[in-house]
């Protein structure tokens, strides 16, 4: 773990000149529209498969493994021919421009019913998660990898993603927010409800994307021509050859296990909470959405709490305290009873506190990593790095999210028959769901800290990767 004390700094290098306001406000836009894409389709998707659709939760999780399955392929091709773009707007940004309107189309499209047959159902929810999650790796993966570009200081990437993530929270807050108001005024019909929420949803997704390339675009253009560290470095080498040096990063590997073990924890957890709030709980759906905005904004308002904290004692210390606290409320909520609506709020907040260190953690280390690579074998490939990144990250998920689907399914969990009431489910169908809201996302935590105690980049370390990075640059300008 680092010690306390402050970062070095010099205000006249590039790699350490601050960014302003207004172009992190405008960065941090850009992951408005993915999350609230995101946060409603992991919160409602699955319910809405076998609650309103009339799925079962078996089929219905075959649409999401299927879906995440070719979101995790898509990953990597789109990574290498970002990297390998070529455009007067720069690598990432035509990409996110021209990728816009068609990921709030096939996003909207997710949520109509259009047939009662379960086989015509499932074919058509199938292609449209192909179309979207092409689209939403074609705006997002682009995006992500522009934080490099941006800016190399250690701290700066920390406060970078703070803005990334306040947005990111904020459009979780509001979709749980819009999805309580439409909810309550669109009582009489469910699937009227999910198909306001989407067009609504889709407008303010997309609009967004828009502010993050006309308010960072300038800032990424000075940069290249102030630091050509910052050049297109990447190479023809084949597609295998990149992977085998990616996953020759050991620190890479270490940020994967903990991005995934956190995420994991995030989205068992969301996907599983309506289920627990109403089956378990017995309460109304709007306490679903209470208790999801109660996680979302603890994890808001201490978004800049733990990017302070990180500034004095480093992004390792930050994640375990995160951690431990989140433990903490996952376990908790095993041993919840009907009834005990105080304590699953108390619970909920508590999660937030952590749930806001899986925003912030592993995406401010993943640039450490990319420079460190570019020391290791003088290449640039930021593109590869967050591919992969994500790619391991949506295989776990889709493998998590099937197996809690089918364990519903095993389980002998009802689904609700389009026009009737929500039927009562089986005690061995409410026990899953206490297992998958609790032992589950508790385990993944555990074995995130694990492998982030490992985690070798300290805030000294990539202090002496830059150094070296501009030695190497000087001198091969002495030899020019």
């Amino acid at each position: 773990m680092s010690n306390t004390s402050p970062p070095p700094s010099d205000s006249n290098n590039p790699a350490t000149k601050k960014l302003s306001f207004s172009t992190k406000l405008a960065y941090g836009a850009g992951d408005l529209g993915p999350a609230i894409t995101a946060n409603v389709l992991v919160f409602f998707l699955l319910f809405f498969f076998t609650n309103v659709a009339g799925l079962a939760a078996g089929l219905a999780s075959n649409i999401l493994l299927i879906g995440k399955i070719w979101d995790a392929v898509n990953d990597p091709i789109v990574g290498v021919l970002s990297d390998r773009t070529s455009h007067p707007w720069g690598r990432r940004y035509p990409w996110m421009v021209y990728g816009a309107i068609p990921f709030g189309i096939f996003f909207f499209l997710q949520w109509i019913v259009p047939s009662q047959n379960p086989t015509i159902l499932f074919w058509y929810y199938v292609v449209i998660a192909i179309l979207f999650n092409t689209a939403y790796t074609a705006v997002n993966l682009p995006y992500t990898a522009l934080t490099p570009e941006l800016t190399q200081d250690y701290n700066e990437r920390t406060s970078l993603n703070s803005f990334r993530f306040a947005f990111s929270i904020g459009g979780s807050i509001l979709s749980l927010i819009l999805a309580q108001i439409i909810f309550a005024a669109f009582k009489a019909s469910p699937i009227e409800q999910y198909i306001v929420l989407g067009a609504i949803c889709t407008v303010i997704s997309v609009l967004p994307l828009y502010w993050c390339f006309f308010g960072t675009r300038q800032h990424v253009f000075s940069q290249r021509q102030e630091n050509p560290i910052l050049e297109d470095a990447s190479t023809s080498l084949p597609i295998k050859e990149q992977l085998r040096i990616a996953f020759n990063n050991r620190p890479f590997l270490y940020v994967i296990g903990i991005y995934l073990c956190s995420w994991l924890a995030v989205q068992l957890t969301a996907s599983i909470l309506p289920y627990f709030v109403i089956d378990w709980m017995k309460l109304p759906s709007s306490t679903f959405t209470q208790a999801a905005i109660a996680v979302q904004g603890t994890a808001l308002a201490m978004l800049f709490v733990w990017n302070k904290v990180s500034e004095r004692y480093g992004k390792k210390a930050v994640y375990f305290m995160g951690m431990s606290l989140w433990m903490i409320a996952q376990a908790g909520l095993f041993f919840l009873q009907p009834g005990q609506v105080a304590l699953m709020y108390v619970l909920a907040v508590m999660a937030g506190v952590g749930v806001s260190t899986a925003y912030l953690v592993p995406w401010s280390m993943i640039p450490d990593v990319i420079e460190l690579d570019e020391l290791q074998t003088g290449e640039r490939r930021e593109g590869i790095f967050y591919a992969f990144m994500v790619l391991l990250q949506k295989i776990g998920l889709a493998l998590g999210l099937w197996l809690v689907g089918q364990a519903l399914e095993v389980a002998g969990f009802l689904p609700t028959v389009p026009g009737q009431p929500p039927p009562v489910q089986p005690d061995s169908a409410l026990l899953a769901i206490r297992v998958a809201i609790g032992p589950l996302p508790t385990i993944a935590l555990i074995l995130g800290m694990i492998l982030a105690y490992f985690y070798p980049i300290t805030r000294e370390v990539h202090a002496e990767i830059l150094l070296k990075l501009r030695e190497r640059k000087a001198g091969n300008s002495e030899i020019v």
